[in-house]
């Protein structure tokens, strides 16, 4: 596959948007598509802003395959890279987030019984004036979100792009508290 081949279907896989992906590399949407077509190429500080975004080997990006060994033969594979980044999809299903640092915080209040004690938020560095933040999860324990980030560290460490929140609990918004869904 060509360049523009893998970068349209890495593109779609990660479920990223030709604008998103224009905003996090300082290019226009008109850039990326341009690439995905075959009408033009990045630079080369774009290249490799590119595979650390998508999460990809510059080898991948560029050939869809990677060396096996000296002798010169050639598998097509996935390679993954870690780059430190991992994209979570929040506990409501309204946000996901390619977050570069992963907090846990006890909760500002102090928490009834039927209230998360934890909370777990994501940041990313794709807004305008920096750093964004957005609240991932919400766990019920300190046992609970241990766990998460324990896991969440396996994933980026182990290169894999996506994680889905495992202890989260559900949880409905009252008023301006936040109480666990028993539902």
């Amino acid at each position: 596959m060509s360049f523009a081949d893998n970068l349209r279907e890495i593109r779609k896989e990660r479920q990223i948007s030709q604008e998103e992906l224009a905003e996090r590399l300082g290019v226009s949407r008109q850039a990326i598509s341009k690439w995905e077509q075959g009408s033009g190429y990045p630079e080369t500080e774009k290249l490799l802003v590119l595979s650390q975004e998508l999460n990809v080997s510059l080898d991948f990006l560029m050939l869809g395959e990677t060396r096996t060994n000296a002798n010169s033969n050639f598998i097509t594979q996935n390679v993954i890279t870690p780059t430190g980044k991992i994209t979570i999809k929040s506990y409501d299903g309204k946000s996901i987030v390619n977050c570069y640092k992963v907090l846990a915080s006890h909760v500002i209040y102090k928490a009834k019984n039927d209230e998360p004690q934890y909370w777990l938020i994501g940041v990313n560095s794709g807004a305008f004036w920096g750093e964004k933040s957005i609240v991932l999860g919400w766990y019920a324990n300190e046992e609970s979100i241990k766990r998460e980030m324990d896991e969440i560290a396996e994933a980026i460490k182990s290169g894999i792009p996506a994680y889905d929140l495992q202890y989260a609990v559900k949880v409905k918004n009252n008023l301006l508290r936040v109480k666990i869904d028993t539902e």
